[in-house]
């Protein structure tokens, strides 16, 4: 079994700061592409950001300049620094990992349970 268990999220003030944490925790052979996707109330879910295991990043036009994604192979572990804060990140944010396990040989998708983001003053 494979869980991915986000932290960090929370109510800030607009212009504040939040990190995300995501663990991978369980029979993990190798991750590959982790990231970040976020879903606000009536609107379809969204990618965030992601993160190669090599250290390759890719941001939302919507994003970019304000959020970090990060990761910590030795710990299965993908971060979002979110910084300058707006209303309009108010969302659920789920990390996503593709991943092998050790019974498989097949690539996965796996999702977190999801953090709530709000943003608002």
């Amino acid at each position: 079994q494979v869980q991915l268990v986000e932290s960090g999220g929370g109510l800030v003030q607009p212009g504040g700061s939040l990190r995300l944490s995501c663990a991978a925790s369980g029979s993990i052979f190798r991750i590959n592409g982790m990231g970040w996707y976020r879903q606000a109330p009536g609107k379809q879910r969204e990618l965030v950001a992601t993160i190669t295991s090599g250290g390759s990043t890719n941001y939302s036009d919507s994003v970019k300049g304000r959020f970090t994604i990060s990761r910590d192979n030795a710990k299965n572990t993908v971060y979002l620094q979110m910084n300058s804060l707006k209303p309009e990140d108010t969302a659920v944010y789920y990390c996503n990992a593709d991943l092998r396990t050790y019974t498989s040989w097949y690539w996965v998708d796996y999702w977190g349970q999801g953090t709530q983001v709000t943003v608002s003053s």
